[in-house]
């Protein structure tokens, strides 16, 4: 039977396998699993939810939110791992748990403003472009420091950790040399912020690596769901 032939909870468990055996293997606690729900349904989200995934990423913010009027009462974390739009940064601090695509202070007082005082703080993460790709968000390495300092200067936000997308690479060892640099980054950041300890790195191609190399969470989307859909413009 194909992996696409599967059910959701079996790849789930499969998955979660794979995981456990990676982070034994590097020799560290088990990396955590993003369930990445983009495009996918309510239904498919439910399945994976009722056979114990709670962590779901979405990549725009009205998809996510009809989602989660849809699967109100369960339990579920989710956490934004597209683009920020500026205009949308408000809404995205009052519905997420997590945003993992900081990568400009402009948005730090937005979601500071967004986050009501009744609420937990909402835990970021800073996108880094660690191959300095032209087209993809994310800040330089040289800009963590002072985007970590703007993010613990606003109230009702923590600096969580860092994340990244490494640019595609033909073979294993080039996307491992970017998951070290992102692991150095990472570490030094530690050093200077305690909350930190989340390195958000990995995805279904390539989330073994990632964990050899220090992530403590990845993201896996298609290894969970099947196929993407095709896409929407929400």
């Amino acid at each position: 039977m194909s992996n696409s032939e599967l059910r959701g909870s079996d790849r789930l468990a499969g998955i979660l396998s794979r995981i456990r055996a990676a982070s034994e293997h590097a020799g560290h606690s088990p990396a955590q699993l993003l369930a990445v729900s983009k495009l996918q349904s309510c239904k498919a989200i439910a399945e994976l939810n009722d056979a114990g995934q709670q962590r779901f990423g979405e990549n725009y913010v009205q998809e996510a939110l009809a989602k989660r009027e849809a699967l109100a009462g369960r339990e579920i974390e989710w956490h934004l791992i597209g683009p920020l739009q500026s205009n949308k940064a408000r809404l995205a601090a009052a519905n997420f748990d997590w945003i993992h695509s900081i990568d400009r202070a402009k948005l730090l007082p937005l979601l500071a403003e967004g986050r009501a005082a009744g609420q937990a703080p909402l835990n970021l993460l800073i996108q880094v472009n660690i191959d300095d790709e032209p087209s993809k968000a994310g800040c330089r390495p040289q800009h963590i420091d002072a985007l970590a300092e703007a993010i613990s200067a606003q109230p009702g936000l923590i600096l969580r950790g860092l994340m990244a997308i490494p640019a595609p690479q033909p073979d294993a060892p080039g996307s491992q040399a970017a998951f070290r640099r992102m692991f150095v980054l990472f570490t030094a950041l530690q050093q200077r912020f305690p909350a930190v300890d989340t390195l958000s790195m990995g995805m279904s191609d390539d989330f073994e690596q990632a964990i050899a190399e220090g992530a403590t969470l990845v993201r896996v989307g298609t290894a969970l769901f099947g196929p993407r859909p095709a896409v929407s413009s929400a």
